[in-house]
């Protein structure tokens, strides 16, 4: 019961902060405005946008089949596919749900443990941190006075801001910060041996060396090049979801691909917000991107930002749904067989 009550808590929790982020995003906004704008979408670009973002979720699939596959496991495509997808509907009830929730799908279907698994999902995250910073120093690089400018008054700055206002300086906060670091690693050497007896320790010492266990099946790869394509291709898959939603507005039609790329990492600031499916810091971010970097209006931008973060959450909630089913169903069906054996 007392679990139950901490979820509930938590899941308001993060639907309170998104609504209070959202409250943020759109004020200002002249309503009225907003649903003109709407009201003049060309949703065929929309699909377009929508079929990008199916192909992704195929080659995510194939890609983590990848790396699980030294791991001496060959799950199927199907198996990976619906367990990802059920993922990423678990995250819109929790934020980070989903990493967990596919990995014991998964786990459980195929008979892979699960610690193993979640080294292959945080090989993933690398890979895709990496791709990101990729993306970003294309950025900086191409239109260094709009873009640097943008991460630097809308992001870095006003975050260090507050952080070492509060501290009292820059100097105090990064004194603070190799402090706690050296702090951290002299007691972790020091009590090795009595942290060692707690089962929460051991937990996180078997699910570090399936994280370990994950980060060397890249090295032991023999499809190495089929994954380095599909990292290379999942990205182009985002970047062209993201760029094909601007011609669905008249205004934003004359984006070109690099703004494309732009919208794609300041969403995926937002996306990478603790809130549920990046509600609300989504649209904050990339409606005041749009204001900021292009000049145009808020009304515009959140308009932008609600077709580009509102359709991909339908068709994520809907294919994730279509692949819990198939699951349930599946699963319902084996359980006879399992019986009379």
């Amino acid at each position: 019961m007392k679990k139950i009550i901490i979820q509930i808590l938590k899941i308001a929790g993060f639907l309170a902060l998104g609504i209070l982020l959202l409250y943020l995003a759109f004020r200002g906004v002249a309503l009225d405005k907003l649903a003109a704008t709407l009201r003049g979408v060309n949703f065929w670009w929309i699909g377009f946008s929508l079929f990008f973002a199916c192909i992704s979720f195929f080659s995510r699939a194939r890609r983590w089949m990848l790396l699980i596959e030294p791991l001496g496991f060959k799950p199927s495509f199907r198996n990976t596919y619906h367990a990802l997808m059920i993922g990423y509907l678990s995250n819109y009830a929790l934020p980070r749900l989903g990493e967990v929730t596919r990995c014991v799908t998964l786990g459980k279907r195929e008979k892979i443990p699960v610690d193993s698994l979640f080294g292959t999902v945080i090989v993933e995250r690398v890979i895709d941190l990496v791709m990101l910073l990729l993306i970003m120093v294309v950025l900086l690089f191409s239109w260094m006075d709009k873009f640097g400018a943008f991460f630097g008054q809308q992001v870095y700055d006003p975050l260090m801001q507050k952080i070492t206002g509060a501290l009292g300086g820059k100097v105090t906060f990064w004194l603070i910060v190799a402090g706690i670091m050296i702090l951290v690693i002299l007691l972790l050497y020091l009590f090795r041996k009595r942290l060692g007896r707690f089962v929460l320790v051991r937990k996180i010492r078997d699910i570090l060396k399936g994280v370990s266990q994950g980060l060397k099946t890249v090295f032991r790869m023999k499809r190495k090049w089929e994954f380095i394509f599909h990292s290379l291709f999942i990205w182009l898959c985002y970047i062209l979801m993201t760029w094909m939603v601007v011609f669905s507005l008249e205004e934003t039609s004359g984006l070109t691909f690099i703004d494309g790329m732009f919208l794609l990492v300041i969403g995926g600031l937002g996306m990478a917000a603790p809130v549920t499916a990046g509600f609300g810091a989504y649209h904050w971010i990339t409606s005041r991107g749009l204001v900021v970097v292009y000049d145009f209006s808020l009304e515009l931008g959140s308009a932008y930002a609600i077709l580009a973060h509102e359709s991909n959450s339908l068709l994520t909630i809907l294919m994730g749904s279509i692949s819990y089913l198939i699951w349930i169903i599946s699963r319902k069906k084996s359980i006879p067989r399992q019986s009379t054996i």
